[in-house]
């Protein structure tokens, strides 16, 4: 895809995390107008991202993640992207039970797609690397507005994380504790996670994200919930990780690996003057 002409776009969303994605030769000088307009829920498709998948220079082994958030930011990578990147890249390629290795701003990924082209839905494991110190939060005060929050602790996935022990996710209006907390971590941003522990191998988690605000899920806070969690003695070294747009899986090791669905939604050509 050129500066003009037409742009094809796969619309995919996991567990309603969803993402417009291209598979082009080059991420264009205007991404961030086009994110912000293409993912607009009113006035565009509506999504919570756009992606470009851009071809490795002088080779042909893997492909550049390059996500930009619906605000128009950019974000150094993505669980939920990847997973859906992966459908995508299956699709546009016709394989069946793809092997995918994706360069991102974080650096390298694997993503394994379980399914084939065809399917509406596949299931795809992306490993995350190891989880990091995020951003410090010494003097970071922590209101939820009543609810009162238990530990907290920040985490680099790659991208950077709050996680936030409360008793009930449901209980704290996210939509204004969110950014009122996320505005510490200015002008970098922070994805700030409400986790609430259900039992050894289970927790709640619902996300603020940086750039794109409420979603129905975030998979590298995913990664980054269940690693604190399990930090602090919560949860073992699976955890399932219930989200408003259903569950994940994050299995912990020396790296972290994420596996979600992904859905293919539908296509758009979209046209460029």
């Amino acid at each position: 895809m050129g500066e003009n002409g037409a742009v094809h776009l796969t619309h995919h969303h996991g567990l309603g995390n969803d993402f417009l994605v291209a598979l082009v030769h080059g991420v264009p000088s205007d991404a961030s107008d086009l994110a912000r307009s293409l993912c607009d829920r009113v006035s565009g498709i509506g999504a919570d991202g756009l992606v470009f998948g851009t071809p490795w220079v002088g080779s042909a082994e893997g492909l550049n993640f390059t996500l930009v958030n619906s605000d128009g930011s950019h974000a150094e990578v993505s669980g939920n992207g990847l997973i859906c990147f992966g459908q995508a890249v299956a699709r546009a390629t016709g394989a069946t039970d793809l092997d995918l290795t994706v360069d991102t701003a974080a650096g390298r990924r694997r993503v394994v797609v379980v399914g084939g082209p065809d399917d509406t839905e596949v299931t795809a494991t992306v490993d995350m690397g190891s989880a990091g110190q995020g951003p410090g939060i010494d003097r970071l005060v922590i209101d939820l507005g009543g609810p009162t929050s238990g530990r907290s602790g920040s985490v680099d996935m790659g991208n950077p994380h709050l996680v936030i022990e409360v008793d009930d996710v449901d209980a704290v209006d996210l939509g204004a504790v969110g950014p009122a907390v996320e505005a510490f971590f200015e002008p970098e941003g922070c994805n700030v996670h409400l986790v609430q522990v259900l039992d050894r191998a289970t927790i709640r988690l619902r996300p603020w994200e940086r750039g794109a605000g409420l979603t129905k899920a975030c998979g590298s806070g995913a990664c980054a919930a269940a690693h604190m969690a399990h930090s602090w003695g919560f949860v073992g070294d699976r955890v399932e990780v219930r989200m408003p747009g259903g569950s994940a899986v994050v299995e912990l090791a020396e790296t972290i690996r994420l596996t979600g669905p992904s859905v293919h939604i539908g296509e758009h050509e979209v046209g460029r003057g």
